[in-house]
């Protein structure tokens, strides 16, 4: 039975880690369009956003039969139920790579202008979804605490967007503009917060404490 439990549990991180990379690409496929005004990914975000629901899915049900046919120790236990609330993040960071997608359908009539702390962030935003689920998969509480940490770096950047966005609007550039930008910025904000809180269910999987309790 332990075996069979152990098993599934291995099944768990490999579809953690199919639906983690599925948010690699969404986000990834999000940026390039609007960095590179390429129409054509946005369909490729929005296909990837679906698989990232359906993933959910099944992880969900996964998780439950674990937690309903087994009889998981306290340890495992935290494992699964973390599994569930990281998965709600990663289909949140699916849905804001399609928000992203969906401005930048009205961007691409301004092609190139005032992108590259909008890069930065989308590289930097990428990086902490990847490394929140290796650090699960991995077990490793220092590589959660470093993905918790370098929320900082992606805040700061949404400032300096922000702070750059008003001169623009102050300078009586395209007002419709200037406020795709800030929402594409804020909508990667969003996905390094949600990158966060994997994060955090990955140290309370590990030591049963959750850093914001």
């Amino acid at each position: 039975m332990r075996t069979h439990f152990d098993e599934q549990l291995e099944y768990l991180h490999i579809e953690l880690i199919q639906m983690g990379a599925l948010c690699e690409e969404a986000i990834s496929a999000a940026a390039k369009a609007f960095l590179d005004d390429d129409a054509t990914l946005l369909d490729r975000v929005f296909t990837t956003d679906s698989k990232i629901d359906q993933k959910e899915r099944d992880i969900e049900s996964l998780c439950l039969k674990l937690l309903l046919q087994q009889q998981p120790v306290a340890k495992d236990l935290r494992t699964v139920s973390s599994a569930l609330r990281m998965i709600s993040d990663m289909e949140r960071i699916g849905d804001q790579a399609s928000d992203i997608a969906e401005i930048t359908q009205y961007t691409l009539q301004h092609p190139g202008k005032n992108k590259a702390h909008i890069r930065d962030m989308a590289i930097a935003t990428i990086k902490m979804v990847t490394e929140s689920v290796d650090s699960f998969v991995k077990k490793d509480l220092d590589l959660a605490h470093s993905v918790m940490a370098y929320d900082d770096v992606v805040d700061d950047l949404f400032s300096t967007i922000k702070d750059e966005l008003i001169v623009l609007l102050s300078s009586g550039d395209d007002s419709e503009y200037c406020i795709d930008l800030l929402m594409i910025a804020k909508y990667l904000e969003r996905i390094g917060d949600h990158a966060t809180n994997i994060a955090e269910w990955v140290e309370f999987s590990l030591t049963g404490q959750h850093p914001k309790n």
